[in-house]
């Protein structure tokens, strides 16, 4: 298949979430606008059969997780909200685990995730921003964590959010529950750029297209991979871990390659 082959996961029985696969740019969309793209179980499993889907697809390198309709995400379905608390501790447990699952998915999918939040990310919704390894947004958006507003506890987001941000910021975020600004999230580090609305979709895909073809798909794996293990080990493990896959990259048909081109002085297209 050409670089320029556009394709559908026709073969997932996707109803709220939407695949397409352009230019190796794999393209989740989020697609309940009337719902405001909030979360419930049957969205939660079609993001992750989605992501599965991204990971496994030899056409795409990079993907880009966006929605249809003014709001990112707004966060966990009113009817969804209801029905948890009819639930029994242990199916709480399991729907529980079912979100950790998305989250731990996303922040070590072998590719790299950039989230395109052209509206409001809220509680759930701004986990999905959290997770993702790039996250653009537009001036007009707002994002929080707004749990414990409702007795609720935002207890998956904060281990991705400490990691992200730190200790004393993801207090202020997530102990207050208020919503802030795009540029005020792009102070925290929770957003990584600010952009005219008109621009997103164009800046977003540019980044992408920039990470197709300057770098290494499989450095930006093991790269992805590391940035998550090392925060878990101590500081002398770490190290050993780190001069152990930088051993086993000089090894790999990209770095040789990529070293031979630099040598050479040649241009080189990923």
């Amino acid at each position: 298949m050409t670089a320029t082959t556009t394709t559908t996961a026709q073969m997932l029985p996707l109803r709220y979430i939407t695949y397409e696969c352009t230019d190796r740019i794999a393209y989740i969309s989020l697609n309940r606008p009337e719902k405001r793209n909030a979360l419930n179980d049957e969205v939660v499993t079609e993001l992750k059969k989605a992501f599965d889907h991204a990971e496994n697809d030899e056409e795409c390198k990079v993907i880009i997780l966006k929605a249809v309709g003014p709001v990112f995400c707004a966060g966990a379905d009113l009817e969804y909200l209801q029905q948890l608390q009819k639930n029994t501790f242990q199916e709480n447990l399991e729907d529980s685990t079912h979100l950790m699952q998305l989250f731990y998915q996303i922040y070590t999918l072998k590719k790299v995730v950039i989230a395109q939040v052209h509206g409001h990310a809220i509680a759930g919704g701004c986990g999905l921003a959290t997770v993702c390894d790039f996250t653009y947004t537009v001036p007009g958006a707002k994002f929080g964590y707004t749990e414990v507003k409702i007795g609720f506890l935002p207890a998956i987001v904060k281990v991705f959010l400490l990691r992200k941000i730190g200790e004393a910021r993801a207090k202020e975020l997530l102990l207050t529950g208020d919503l802030i600004s795009a540029e005020r999230a792009r102070e925290f580090g929770l957003v990584n750029a600010v952009v005219p609305e008109e621009e997103l979709a164009q800046t977003v895909k540019d980044l992408a297209h920039k990470l197709c073809v300057q770098n290494s798909g499989q450095s930006m794996e093991v790269t992805k991979e590391m940035i998550a293990r090392v925060q878990e080990l101590p500081l002398k493990d770490a190290l050993s871990y780190a001069a152990e896959r930088n051993a086993f990259a000089r090894a790999t048909d990209d770095c040789q390659r990529g070293i031979q081109s630099f040598l050479d002085k040649q241009p080189l297209t990923w």
